[in-house]
């Protein structure tokens, strides 16, 4: 199967001339090094300190499931705008609540910049979620009217991230790193309900960089049990795919990065009918998934534009993993998205 060369994650992502590593990493990078990077316009120029500042755009995500619910936590800062989502789909009534923030120019949200250490949250007391990043790993609070949480997310010992960093555009970059399949503990209430954590699982997602100024991709993820025990699934197309993908898969914790591969789905398909192919060409992946939900947001600012959906629905078919052992999945829930963004 496919075998792609990685490389020990560097302390900074920034190397002494002023460019980045590129291509997957085997750790977490400790600092993107941004003051470092020496960036230019499209005509070779320096960049100005504007350019170098609004260019630069982050988010991070957490999913988490439950035998009752999907909760799906977002914070992204795109310079001009800090945005937050949070959504709670209960997946027995098939219904999907949801709370929104929006910030401007850095007010009332904060961003770490280090995939390794740090704080981002938005927000106050009563109505606001943070990420807490220690040492690589990732705590999660959430403080709403009808949710509220305090989890840590934890991988199987000696389990890898997929981090990655590819060129993006003329001049940028963009670091990615996810983890999923990951295992849960602390306190999470819904609608005043404790909820256990024995079976939650879990994934997260750090990305950021100078990326394209119009930007869209096709995305899915999945945590879950399976017959041959606990898997993560991420897939991607659209972005950070100049020489090197992040695609991969884990089972029990062990790592298989994949190659490219295809989505095939109906943009305009009425609602309740989307259904989604995502498959490899080399036959790794052969998935088909329907869709029981979407969280969807339009936003036309005319300098500023983002058409989001994130779909919850159930995947069926296969992944074959760099061992070559077949993984059948069956009605199996995740999220698929697509996203144009315009910032």
């Amino acid at each position: 199967m496919l075998t792609i060369a990685t490389q020990i994650a560097p302390d900074s992502l920034i190397n002494p001339k002023g460019l980045p590593h590129f291509g997957h990493f085997d750790g977490i990078v400790k600092t993107l090094g941004l003051a470092d990077f020496t960036y230019f316009d499209t005509m070779d120029k320096p960049a100005s300190p504007w350019a170098k500042r609004f260019n630069y755009k982050q988010f991070q995500f957490v999913s988490l499931v439950t035998p009752r619910y999907v909760i799906g936590v977002a914070l992204a800062d795109i310079a001009y705008l800090g945005s937050a989502f949070c959504y709670v789909y209960d997946i027995k009534a098939n219904r999907l609540s949801q709370r929104n923030w929006l910030k401007p120019l850095g007010v009332g949200y904060q961003m770490t910049p280090s995939p390794a250490n740090g704080k981002s949250g938005i927000g106050r007391k009563g109505s606001r979620l943070s990420f807490d990043i220690l040492e690589g790993g990732w705590r999660l609070i959430i403080d709403t009217k009808n949710l509220q949480a305090d989890v840590t997310l934890h991988p199987s010992p000696l389990s890898l991230p997929m981090a990655m960093c590819s060129p993006t555009g003329y001049s940028g970059w963009t670091y990615t790193q996810k983890h999923n399949g990951l295992t849960v503990t602390g306190k999470l209430t819904v609608d005043h309900e404790q909820q256990p954590l024995n079976a939650a699982l879990a994934g997260y997602d750090f990305s950021a960089g100078f990326m394209r100024r119009d930007t869209s991709w096709r995305w899915a993820s999945i945590n879950a049990q399976i017959d041959g025990g606990i898997m993560g699934l991420n897939l991607a197309a659209g972005v950070n795919e100049t020489g090197a993908n992040e695609n991969v898969f884990w089972i029990n914790g062990e790592r298989h990065l994949l190659g490219p591969v295809q989505f095939e789905f109906d943009r305009h398909a009425t609602k309740g009918t989307e259904v989604w192919r995502i498959y490899s060409h080399n036959g790794q992946v052969d998935l088909l998934f329907s869709a029981r939900t979407c969280r969807s947001e339009k936003r036309n600012l005319i300098l500023l534009k983002s058409n989001f959906r994130q779909y919850i629905g159930l995947f069926s078919g296969t992944i074959i993993d760099n061992a070559g052992r077949c993984h059948q999945l069956n009605n199996v829930l995740g999220l698929t998205e697509d996203h144009y963004a315009r910032w």
